[in-house]
């Protein structure tokens, strides 16, 4: 316990060791927490908006099955492995210098979505509390989830068992006030209020809106002690979060007529509504910090060579992300963010390819016992090759769902390509770490 309490790098380079982890409900609360974000709610909204509640449930149900494979297969990697996904994937199919693009990339994407989602607290804060500006709220709420997140997992663990439980009894308490006014048959059976919404495009959007947060499911998962317990976590984690907020979302949506998500929980319940927006977006932004930390860590590690603490990392992206929410300028990076997050997708297929089926460099891992591989592939051109012919396809060809697609060839494009030789490291890469991770 000493050692966990000390450990606020939370082996951002290393392995998590087993004195290090957690059962799997305290994991599962943290998933879920991460699921059942306001993004979750405007989802079910959106997709309520659109369709009958009988076929939102359906475009939840195929969504969240896409979603729980995925995390399933990424999060026994992690599990496995005891590292985070920016580093684990030095030795599943990336290379060293594959692996710093990924830790750029989620360091860049994720402290995006931190400032905007601060930005959003910060509004309806001041929508409701008005004796301090929007800019105000902002800095308060930046530097609150990063005061949380600077003391790692175990810090984030705590507020994750005070915030979900508020965020469920008042999402609970928001659909009985309009089940008082709308008789729930009324809302199951009524027509979406909405211009109608396509089956592919709603699954689309419950799948592509955790894609990233299942790509990145090794940062929590190297928490878990067993295989059962990641898949206990997910089946939890995302099943509750997807189905209990998204169809949460759907039946407002159903009731108040509008995917307005602020006006829908303003409209249900008053001020509490903007606690609702408050809680879900806390329990998100601390994911999006932490892992947004790991990424910068490992591209820093992989880059330059310098072995940064994730929590002097961490405590620099909190400004950075507050300061760009306070700024107001985080709207023009919405465009380039969701372009970002197309890069994405494939690199869960070949994580998964590689570590299960081609197992070119699990040796490495394996032979490594608690620490780490002392060498790492500086880059694997046929994996680089794959994880741009997948996003680039992901982007462009719009028929059934993008980032499935591009998953699934990624995946299938690296065991052809292991099957035929091509998947071969380039250079060596000396890796030195401590063994705990306390840097």
């Amino acid at each position: 316990m000493g050692e966990r309490k000390i450990s606020v790098d939370d082996y951002a380079l290393a392995r998590v060791p087993a004195s290090a982890r957690y059962g799997w409900f305290s994991v599962a609360v943290q998933r879920f927490g991460q699921v059942s974000a306001l993004t979750q709610f405007i989802l079910g909204a959106t997709i309520g908006y659109g369709m009958t509640f009988w076929q939102s449930l359906l475009a939840f149900t195929l969504g969240a099955v896409i979603l729980e494979v995925l995390a399933i297969f990424v999060g026994i990697i992690g599990m496995r492995e005891g590292l985070s996904t920016s580093v684990v994937t030095r030795w599943t199919g990336f290379g060293t210098i594959g692996s710093s693009l990924i830790g750029l990339a989620i360091g860049v994407s994720l402290v995006g979505w931190f400032g905007i989602q601060t930005a959003v607290a910060a509004d309806s804060l001041a929508a409701i509390l008005s004796f301090w500006p929007s800019w105000a709220w902002a800095i308060f709420f930046g530097l609150a989830v990063t005061a949380i997140v600077l003391r790692g997992f175990s810090s984030m663990q705590w507020i994750a068992n005070l915030t979900v439980p508020m965020f469920l009894v008042l999402v609970g308490w928001a659909i009985v006030v309009e089940l008082l006014n709308h008789p729930l048959s009324e809302l199951v059976w009524s027509p979406p209020p909405g211009p109608q919404l396509g089956m592919v495009e709603a699954t689309t959007l419950v799948a592509g809106g955790f894609i990233v947060g299942a790509v990145i499911t090794p940062d929590m998962t190297r928490f878990n002690r067993s295989v059962g317990d990641v898949v206990k976590q997910t089946l939890v984690g995302v099943t509750l979060g997807e189905y209990v907020i998204g169809m949460a979302g759907v039946l407002l949506a159903h009731a108040v007529k509008t995917a307005d998500i602020s006006h829908i929980v303003v409209s249900s319940v008053g001020w509490v509504g903007v606690l609702i927006i408050v809680l879900g977006t806390f329990k998100i932004n601390d994911w999006n910090l932490y892992s947004s930390g790991l990424g910068v860590v490992n591209f820093i590690d992989t880059t330059f060579g310098k072995k940064l603490n994730r929590a002097l990392v961490t405590a620099t992206i909190g400004v950075i992300g507050t300061a760009l929410a306070v700024a107001g300028i985080l709207e023009r990076f919405t465009d380039f963010l969701t372009v970002l997050g197309v890069v994405f997708p494939p690199i869960a297929g070949i994580m998964v390819a590689e570590y299960f089926v081609v197992k070119k460099f699990r040796p490495e891992l394996d032979s490594a016992g608690e620490s780490i591989p002392d060498t790492a592939p500086r880059w694997v051109f046929a994996t680089l090759v794959i994880w741009l012919a997948s996003s680039v396809f992901g982007y462009f060809v719009q028929f059934g769902m993008p980032s499935i697609n591009s998953v699934v060839l990624a995946f299938v494009l690296y065991v052809l390509a292991g099957k035929l030789g091509f998947v071969r490291g380039t250079g060596v890469q000396k890796i030195e770490v401590n063994k705990k991770g306390n840097i």
